[in-house]
């Protein structure tokens, strides 16, 4: 008797055990191709820096400007503990990672988290999934992104090679703009007089202004390469408040990526870059050492009426010489300038946004939504808004410029959006009657109406899981046209078409690429013109959408789309994490 009951719980637990191993089995496989764990800690601390001869007080991730890089693989699980000893409430976004499910780690204050306050902490733990590339974090409260940035550096999974030459070396070179003047003050100052805030004193290359300002000679980014080489140059604009030409004086480079996503390769002379985006080119030096140096060099385009900061940032590409070649010759060699297009060059901007394709391969598709379930027509710019009671603004009768999105001016609650979401509590902090098109029609392009008030409160878009949507954005002529570089959280979107004046919905959609659609996060609204975008709401949260020009996004060129849960258990939001920071 006792051997029957041994070989049935010996069958039992083979059994058990095979059931098991059919269980663990497909995870086992995952867990294979499953990235790592990476654990970085960002100490927020003020820094003493000295630039254009003045030493100032500036805001900074363990003391660095620009912040560390963070660098990952595909597939890689991050957790990142932002601690802040500053006397300004922080947050950290990732800008262009997905975040799938993971709202709460992508940072627009008041959006999706509140502030992490003085003396507070708080752990931003996502995973990079199907994204590769370049792509960068910044501070996203108020204007302290004037120099919290630094690069986030995707790698391809294991064993899986870029769809390029592989390059010799890879080089970020992130642009920045630098104040004399402290950013916060700049911006409160503008927001309490109710008028334009000042302009910046220069723009930086990985943190320098180079020799074109006054006495920055010695603060100069400089790129040494060897003969023969190819370099892969990850190109990230971090500029508050413009975009930016840049060129690299008798070189040609290979764009073959945008905002982290692959696209045919195309050469080109001139990189235009919005605040924001990202571009990944490869550069190619010259077989031999030639005798110059080569200026890097970086200057906006600018195409609205207010001033700007008209200056150009350089950098300096420098050849090695080998042993024997090298001597004292090397100081003196002359440098060669860049020429950049007309500060306002708004034809070759289009040209060029108009070269981006994705690559569209078999391993690379663009999965463009063929089907449209939700059409919206936004109009994003200018108008004025009455001063806030008890204030003088210098606009006409008691004015201040503003921003918005279909003529509503967003308002900040003071609560995240995506805690009253998530609770159901969204009365009092927003509605859901967002305006699907323009409240008024006239003339987007032409001359503006007589009546350019703006409405303003806190509305928000409400979409089902899964819901494809086509959105046109048309920038309008009010106080000036303007491009607008627009950067959607939590989704990545195809660039369907765009175009000058008024978009035509009888004729434009007919030319509409869905075919090879080049694949953003950030889209330049052209400067009195149209913009046309088709993405899948399959990541359920409340995803911000904003001007990626901080002083616009200061006046309220905002909105946020909330996304639905699905029906199933990976298209739900997870949780809140238990050290979420309060308001």
């Amino acid at each position: 008797m006792g051997s029957v009951l041994l070989t049935s719980s010996a069958l039992f637990r083979a059994l058990f055990l095979a059931l098991c191993a059919v269980w663990l089995l497909p995870d086992l496989a995952v867990a294979k191709h499953a990235g790592i764990t990476r654990h970085y800690k960002f100490n927020i601390r003020m820094q003493n820096v000295t630039r254009l001869c003045q030493t100032k007080s500036i805001v900074t991730v363990n003391g660095q400007f620009p912040g560390p890089r963070i660098i990952a693989r595909e597939g890689d699980r991050l957790l990142i503990k932002v601690v802040n000893h500053v006397q300004y409430n922080v947050t950290l976004h990732w800008h262009g990672i997905r975040q799938l499910r993971t709202g709460w780690a992508d940072g627009p204050a008041y959006i999706t988290q509140c502030p992490i306050q003085t003396g507070k902490s708080y752990v931003y733990n996502f995973t990079i999934t199907g994204q590769r590339g370049t792509l960068f974090w910044h501070a996203h409260i108020s204007w302290l992104r004037a120099t919290l940035y630094g690069p986030i550096v995707i790698l391809p999974k294991r064993h899986a090679s870029y769809p390029f030459p592989q390059p010799f070396k890879e080089v970020p070179i992130i642009f920045g703009e630098w104040w004399k003047a402290d950013t916060e003050t700049v911006i409160n100052q503008a927001m309490a007089t109710g008028g334009a805030p000042n302009i910046s004193d220069a723009f930086t290359i990985n943190g320098l202004p180079g020799p074109s300002y006054n006495c920055s000679a010695k603060e100069t980014f400089k790129l040494k390469v060897k003969p023969g080489k190819t370099y892969l140059l990850r190109l990230i604009n971090a500029a508050l408040n413009d975009e930016l030409f840049f060129r690299i004086a008798n070189h040609t480079v290979t764009v073959v990526e945008a905002d982290a996503v692959y696209v045919k390769p195309f050469k080109t002379d001139i990189v235009l870059i919005t605040p924001g985006q990202t571009t990944n080119v490869l550069l190619k030096t010259k077989s031999k050492a030639p005798s110059a140096k080569f200026a890097l060099s970086a200057r906006p385009y600018a195409t609205g009426l207010a001033t700007f900061d008209n200056t150009t940032t350089i950098g300096i590409l420098e050849y090695e010489k080998s042993a024997s070649a090298s001597n004292s010759n090397n100081k003196k060699l002359p440098l060669l300038k860049a020429k950049l297009p007309q500060f306002n060059d708004s034809t070759y901007a289009m040209k060029f946004n108009q070269k981006l394709r994705s690559l569209a391969s078999t391993k690379f598709p663009a999965k463009v939504p063929k089907n449209v379930d939700r059409r919206f027509f936004f109009t994003v710019g200018l108008g004025i808004l009455p001063c806030s009671q008890n204030q003088t603004c210098q606009g006409p009768n008691n004015t201040r410029p503003a921003a918005a999105v279909n003529n509503v001016s967003f308002v900040q609650p003071n609560i995240a959006l995506l805690q009253a979401h998530f609770f159901n509590r969204s009365k009092g902090v927003y509605t859901t009657n967002f305006p699907a098109n323009p409240p008024s029609k006239f003339n987007y392009t032409g001359t503006p109406p007589k009546n350019i008030m703006l409405d303003s409160g806190t509305k928000v878009v409400v979409l089902p899981f899964n819901s494809s949507v086509e959105l046109v954005m048309q920038d309008t002529s009010i106080l000036g046209a303007e491009s607008h570089p627009l950067h959607l959280h939590g989704f990545n979107f195809f660039v369907l078409g765009q175009g000058v004046g008024n978009f035509d919905p009888k004729k434009d959609p007919a030319k509409f690429n869905v075919v090879d659609p080049a694949e953003r996060n950030t889209v330049g609204v052209p400067s009195g013109g149209w913009v046309a975008i088709r993405f899948l709401a399959d990541n359920p949260g409340v995803w911000f959408m904003h001007c990626h020009l901080e002083v616009h996004t200061s006046w309220g060129l905002k909105m946020a789309w909330v996304v639905n849960d699905g029906k199933g258990r990976k298209q739900k939001l997870l949780p809140p994490p238990a050290d979420l920071p309060k308001c």
